[in-house]
């Protein structure tokens, strides 16, 4: 979607500048046209486009935005040094996608334009000097950008790694004082039903202090495992092995989430237009939900007002559920990066896990999970699944019994 704003904006923009501003050897209006065309469908009907189609789509965009125009324009400008620098930048946004693809992108979209140039001179021609000395530079920058982006994913592997070896630790020191806690807050609660004194003005009120305790400390253990899991590297853990009732779900999410009172509690409301099934891991299900329903609520607390509404859409082709809260909102230009692993919104507000946590999650499952968002409006967080097959419920029945 950026790409496709700077391309649609600079086209233009940029040919008056290398036409009248600062006249370059070679200009092309046509192709400039043909890119921004080109673009326009990723800003507006790009929601509409099946993803299959939206992929090759973006490759095709991609590969002649960046690799096939600027080469062409270099060469044509015999290597100058205005559309020289253009070329290594443009570089550097590239191999900023996926190695892979814009590897592929690189070679395919090179490729074509020295075609292209050769076609245009009636056979193969060398580029000029000034051309071919770029080389070495170009290669300079696709390698250092390619080593920093390994060296940002080894840094964030080794973040998780001591984050698990951290987190192993203290969960131990910690699972064990929490289950003498829930142990003592049961045998109070026995021992303040057996000795229930009619109509005492303390019974109620102790009864829901150690109810509350008990549920806090169900929180914590939930929390627990959910850094746990967070901070593993695999993805053994997450694969599917249940098939899963949304209804139930969501029902044992608001059973198990510590609400502070009875007032909170209220602020959730759950529609079940039509329940569905799929195929997951029940606690996982409900460890995304809980993670949800917490971000939820810090987004009405922070700015003290707004409701959460649960939508369950199974009727549709991909079954749904929307998590809709009219709390703080996100900014449009942080959306992309809340699903990334260490990212908080806002910033020093939790670890920067938890969605990316859902994300890994549901990914395994064939899910998906993206967020539309206003700010100080609304945020609704549209979780998309598979469709059960039949033969693969029968399966996974099979393998559970």
């Amino acid at each position: 979607m950026v790409l496709a704003w700077i391309a649609v904006l600079g086209m233009p923009l940029y040919y008056v500048v290398w036409t009248y501003w600062f006249p370059q050897l070679y200009e092309n209006l046509g192709l400039r046209i043909f890119g921004v065309v080109l673009c326009l469908p990723a800003i507006s009907i790009r929601r509409l486009v099946p993803k299959k189609f939206l992929t090759a789509y973006f490759f095709i965009g991609l590969t002649y935005l960046v690799p096939f125009f600027f080469t062409f324009m270099f060469l044509m400008n015999e290597g100058s040094p205005v559309w020289g620098q253009s070329l290594l930048i443009a570089l550097i946004i590239l191999f900023h996608f996926d190695t892979a693809l814009a590897f592929s992108s690189y070679l395919v979209g090179t490729t074509l334009a020295y075609l292209v140039f050769a076609v245009l001179h009636g056979g193969l021609v060398l580029p000029s000097y000034h051309a071919l000395e770029q080389w070495p530079i170009q290669l300079f920058a696709i390698v250092t950008v390619s080593i920093a982006k390994v060296s940002r994913k080894v840094l964030a592997q080794e973040k998780l790694a001591g984050m698990a070896t951290a987190l192993a630790t203290v969960s131990h020191e910690l699972r064990t004082p929490l289950r003498s806690i829930n142990a003592n807050a049961r045998g109070l609660s026995r021992l303040l039903q057996e000795n229930a004194v009619p109509s005492s003005p303390s019974q109620v009120p102790m009864e829901k202090a150690l109810a509350r305790i008990e549920f806090e400390v169900r929180h914590m253990n939930n929390v627990i495992d959910l850094f746990l899991l967070s901070a593993s590297t695999g993805r053994e853990n997450l694969v599917a092995t249940d098939i899963v009732s949304m209804a139930a779900a969501v029902d044992l999410m608001m059973q198990r989430y510590p609400f502070v009172n009875q007032e909170q509690r209220d602020l959730v409301a759950i529609t079940v237009r039509s329940d569905f099934r799929l195929l997951g891991q029940t606690e996982l299900c409900s460890m995304v939900l809980v993670n949800l329903l917490r971000n939820a609520l810090t987004s009405i607390q922070r700015v003290g007002k707004g409701r959460i509404r649960i939508v369950l859409d199974g009727a549709r082709p991909r079954p749904r559920l929307l998590f809709i809260d009219t709390g703080s909102g996100i900014e449009a230009g942080r959306m992309a990066q809340i699903f990334e692993r260490f990212y908080a919104y806002p910033e020093h507000n939790g670890t920067g896990i938890g969605l990316a946590f859902c994300r890994d999650v549901l990914s395994a499952w064939g899910a998906r999970i993206r967020v539309i968002s206003r700010p100080l409006a609304y945020t609704i967080f549209v979780l998309e699944f598979p469709p059960v097959v039949q033969q693969k419920a029968a399966d996974v029945r099979s393998l559970l019994n």
